[in-house]
C-alpha cells in the first residue's frame, strides 16, 4: 500500500501506481452491472479497498435524516462473518473521527490516533486512521473509513485513490438513486393509467346502466298505455263474441267464432305479460311455499310438458311474500323456455334454496338486490345455451329467439318485471352447447309475517 514517507524504492511505486490503475479500471467497468447500492458498498470494500492493500475497510451509510452512521460493510478483522454484518455499530454526526467527517464533508488522515481526542478504540485499537465522505445529490451518504496499527501508515496517495474511489462510488449511488425515481415514476404512470382507464370504465358501465334504465323505463310507459287501450279494445270484442254465441248454430260460423275467442284470448295474455314487464300488474302478494307452488304448478302443466322434470326442493324453505298466480305463470315461463331449448330432449331441473344476499353477490344479476335473506328459484336445462352477447338482450321486451309468429317475445320480459316488481331479481348463467340456469331471487317473509301462519284466528 502506499505510505507518506518514501519507504518503497523506485521501481516498487511504479508496480503499485500500475495496480491501482488495473483496480480502478475494473471498478469502472463493474460499477455498470452493479444492480445495489449494498451490492456496491460491498464490492468498494472487498474488491476496491481490498485489492488495494489496506489493511481494513469499514462503510457506513448515513440514513435519511443525515442524523447517524450505520456499519453496513467491513473487511478484514472487522469483518469475520463474510457478507453478514453481527451487530453492526453506528455512530452520531459529529462524534468521533467517522461522525465529524460525516458532519463537515471533508477528508481526514489522522496520523497518530494515540494524540487525536476525538479516536473512539474498539476491539483492535489502531494508531493511523484515513475517512473519505460520500457524497450524493448534496447528501452525505457515507462514509469509507481504514485504519492501520503503525502511525504515519496513510499520506497523500492513498488519500488521492480512496477520494477517486468515493467519488466514483458517489456517482454510482446518483445513477442508482435515479434509476429507482424513474421506476416509481414509471409505476406511478401505471398506477395512474390504470385508475383511468377503471375509472373510464366504470363510468361507462355507468352510462350503459343508465340508458338501459332510461330505455326499459320508456318501454314500460309505452308498453304499459298500450296495454290498457288494448285491453279496453279487446273487453269489448270478447264481450260481442260472448253475445253471438246464443245467436249462431251454424258448425262453420261456430268454428269462426271460437278461432276468434281463442284469438281474443291470447291476446288477453299478451297483455297481461305486457302490464307484468311494465311492473303495472295488481299484485295480490301473500304468505307462500315455494316447494308447495312449485309441485301444484308441474301438477298442473302436466299437458304442456313434454319430458320428466326432475325438482330438487329444499327441505325447509323460508316463506316468501309473492302473488303465487304471477309466480306460477313465470314459472311456467321459465319451463316452456327450457323445453325449447332442448328439441332432442335433455333433463330439465327445478330447485329451490335459502340463500343470504350480500353487496358482492350481485354481479350476475339483472338488477341490483339489496342484501338480506332469499328463496332462490331455479331452472336448468341441457339446452343449445344462449351466445354471450345475447344474454343482454333476452330481457327486452318482444325480443325472441324463435321464428317469425312463433312467439311475442314477452316471456322474459314478463319474467324481469313481475320479480322487480316483487322486490326480487333474475340471474341467468349460459354457455353455447351447455344449457342455461335461470335463478328467481324471492325475498323472503319477515318473521313478523311467519309468525302469522301460526297464530290462532
Amino acid at each position: 500500500m502506499f505510505r507518506s514517507a518514501p519507504a518503497h524504492s523506485a521501481q516498487q511505486q511504479q508496480l503499485d501506481e500500475a495496480a491501482t490503475l488495473r483496480i480502478l479500471n475494473a471498478f469502472a467497468v463493474d460499477l455498470i452491472a452493479i444492480p445495489s447500492v449494498e451490492d456496491l458498498f460491498w464490492y468498494v470494500a472487498q474488491n476496491v479497498v481490498g485489492q488495494l492493500r489496506f489493511v481494513d475497510c469499514v462503510i457506513y451509510q448515513a440514513n435519511h435524516d443525515q442524523t447517524e452512521l450505520t456499519q453496513v460493510a467491513a473487511l478484514g478483522d472487522k469483518n469475520p462473518y463474510g457478507r453478514n454484518i453481527i451487530n453492526p455499530l453506528k455512530i452520531p454526526f459529529g462524534q468521533g473521527i467517522t461522525g465529524q467527517v460525516a458532519q463537515s464533508r471533508e477528508a481526514v488522515i489522522v496520523d497518530d490516533l494515540l494524540k487525536d481526542q476525538n479516536y473512539i478504540p474498539d476491539t483492535h485499537p489502531a494508531r493511523s486512521e484515513i475517512c473519505v465522505p460520500l457524497v450524493s445529490g448534496g447528501r452525505v451518504v457515507g462514509v469509507i473509513d481504514s485504519e492501520h496499527p503503525s502511525p504515519g501508515a496513510f499520506g497523500e496517495a492513498e488519500l488521492e485513490v480512496l477520494t477517486t474511489v468515493a467519488a466514483m462510488a458517489s456517482a454510482k449511488i446518483e445513477l442508482l438513486a435515479e434509476a429507482e425515481r424513474s421506476k416509481q415514476r414509471y409505476q406511478d404512470l401505471v398506477k395512474s393509467h390504470a385508475q383511468l382507464s377503471e375509472e373510464t370504465n366504470n363510468r361507462k358501465a355507468l352510462e350503459a346502466k343508465l340508458f338501459e334504465a332510461r330505455k326499459l323505463e320508456a318501454i314500460g310507459r309505452l308498453t304499459g298505455w298500450f296495454a290498457h287501450d288494448f285491453n279496453n279494445l279487446l273487453t269489448v270484442i270478447s264481450g260481442n263474441l260472448e253475445l253471438l254465441e246464443g245467436d249462431i248454430t251454424q258448425p262453420l260460423s261456430l268454428s269462426c267464432l271460437n278461432d276468434a275467442r281463442t284469438a281474443a284470448g291470447r291476446g288477453a295474455k299478451l297483455i297481461r305479460d305486457m302490464l307484468a314487464f311494465s311492473q303495472r300488474t295488481r299484485l295480490e302478494p301473500q304468505i307462500c311455499d315455494l316447494n308447495a307452488l312449485v309441485n301444484a304448478t308441474c301438477e298442473r302443466s302436466k299437458d304442456i310438458l313434454t319430458q320428466p322434470v326432475e325438482l330438487r326442493l329444499t327441505q325447509d324453505p323460508w316463506m316468501v311474500h309473492v302473488d303465487p298466480k304471477v309466480a306460477e305463470n313465470a314459472l311456467v315461463n321459465l319451463v316452456l323456455n327450457a323445453q325449447e331449448a332442448m328439441p332432442d330432449g335433455g333433463r330439465l331441473e327445478i330447485s329451490t334454496e335459502n340463500v343470504r344476499h350480500g353487496f358482492s353477490d350481485n354481479q350476475a344479476l339483472a338488477t341490483r338486490l339489496t342484501p338480506g335473506r332469499y328463496v332462490c328459484l331455479s331452472v336448468r336445462d341441457e339446452g343449445e345455451g344462449i351466445p354471450e352477447e345475447r344474454l343482454q338482450q333476452i330481457f327486452d321486451p318482444f325480443y325472441t329467439s324463435r321464428a317469425v309468429g312463433a312467439g311475442t317475445g314477452l316471456g322474459l320480459s314478463m319474467v324481469f318485471g313481475f320479480m322487480q316488481q316483487s322486490g326480487g331479481a333474475v340471474e341467468v348463467q349460459s354457455k353455447v352447447g351447455v344449457g342455461s340456469t335461470f335463478r328467481l331471487y324471492f325475498p323472503a317473509a319477515t318473521s313478523n309475517e311467519n309468525d302469522l301462519l301460526t297464530k290462532n284466528p
